[in-house]
């Protein structure tokens, strides 16, 4: 049974370590949530070690940047990971064969920066590319403009790589916008050959918890599809924060059964705590 907390000073000391999602726990993509930067402050200065594991497209060190511009101690971290950096580092390796590719990008120049250090073509039509990648989404994006780029992967049998498999993401306003997973799982729904990096799939968490060298971790996640989920495949503990993606589920009512109602909806296992917003 999911047990509620108010602060998560009440069971970090439980774990090696405790990681962060980024989008809805820590901020909502413009600025900290109220109490965010406390929390994290008090948990180091008690010698919890803290990580971030986000599902953004984009490089890590692009990320760090963008956390301690809202005020998040680029020290708070002993390592900031993110699904672009995974699938960098592949295509560094050559475990991702494929060397020329069509970017679906959040921000043109977003393709130009991750793809730094590789030697890869960026190409301008999806026909003159091996793979397509899509990386982020430009904000109020439709899905339908990109399903040319879709058909012609369909036709050509192009392997579609997502570095973001979120569906959407926590904006300020208490608001959401469409994110890349929405896309690549419109395309492998209609059997196209879609590859993931991020949570909730296995690696992301793997590499983590080999590179933090603990055994024990805690996952603070607003997405149980992709948080809660993740952890508990991955055999960690979970604290889902309600105040992120789904804050709309959680206006009247009692919490936990809220809770409980999603989790079977989704078909997700219960996380182990659940709290409101991170404090």
């Amino acid at each position: 049974m999911t047990r509620a907390i108010e602060s998560i000073q009440e069971v970090a000391r439980e774990y090696d370590a405790v990681v962060l999602d980024q989008w809805g726990v820590l901020h909502d993509g413009s600025e900290p949530y109220p109490g965010a930067v406390t929390a994290l402050e008090s948990l180091r200065s008690a010698h919890v070690r803290l990580a971030v594991l986000s599902n953004s497209g984009k490089r890590a060190s692009r990320n760090e940047a963008r956390i301690a511009a809202m005020g998040f101690a680029p020290d708070l971290f002993d390592q900031v990971m993110t699904s672009g950096e995974a699938l960098w580092l592949d295509v560094r390796s050559g475990r991702v064969p494929e060397r020329r590719y069509f970017f679906v990008e959040r921000a043109h120049g977003d393709a130009n920066s991750w793809a730094g250090g590789l030697d890869v073509t960026i190409c301008d039509v999806p026909e003159a590319a091996e793979a397509i990648l899509i990386m982020g989404l430009p904000e109020n994006a439709a899905a339908e403009e990109w399903q040319d780029v879709l058909d012609h992967a369909m036709t050509a049998n192009l392997t579609v790589y997502c570095s973001n498999p979120d569906r959407a993401s926590p904006r300020p306003g208490d608001r959401n916008t469409l994110a890349p997973g929405t896309l690549a799982h419109m395309h492998k729904e209609k059997g196209g050959n879609v590859v993931f990096y991020g949570k909730p799939h296995r690696h992301a968490f793997e590499a983590l918890e080999h590179s933090l060298g603990g055994s024990r971790l805690l996952m603070v996640g607003d997405s149980l599809e992709h948080d809660i989920a993740g952890a508990h495949g991955a055999g960690w503990d979970s604290v889902f924060v309600q105040g992120g993606l789904l804050r709309e589920n959680f206006m009247a009512g009692d919490a936990s059964d809220i809770l409980a109602e999603l989790c079977a909806a989704e078909g997700v296992p219960p996380p182990t705590y659940q709290m409101e917003l991170l404090a």
